[in-house]
């Protein structure tokens, strides 16, 4: 089993990107389609612990969901933005390539190469 996990979407180019990287380097990650899969809250909270970020700064601000589902609004507690992340795994940031001690964004790509 792989010490690594991707959130991919396949139509996204940087998430390709970012999987075929991966492998390139020798490593065949769990790829886990989040979209189809989303992630739980405990899986989030802790990716966003790895990543050293708040939620929102894994938000994709410009997906229609994002303002849809109220995640504009400032007010909101972590907790309650990520539930609505979940709810709407459209508006997670992609790809994350993460381990149990790590985690980047592979925005650009060249990202993950911190991690692995």
């Amino acid at each position: 089993m792989s010490e690594f996990t991707i959130y991919h979407n396949p139509r996204c180019s940087k998430s390709r990107q970012t999987l075929e990287l991966l492998q390139s380097k020798g490593i065949e990650p769990k790829v886990v389609e989040y979209l189809k899969t989303p992630p739980s809250a405990n899986a989030l909270k802790n990716i966003i612990k790895l990543l050293g970020v708040s939620p929102r700064d894994i938000m994709r601000k410009k997906e229609a969901e994002y303002k849809e589902a109220g995640l504009d609004n400032e007010s909101l507690t972590k907790d309650q933005q990520i539930k609505l992340m979940i709810e709407n795994p459209k508006v997670i940031e992609r790809p994350i390539v993460f381990s149990k001690s790590k985690a980047a964004v592979g925005r650009p790509p060249e990202n993950i190469l911190e991690i692995i």
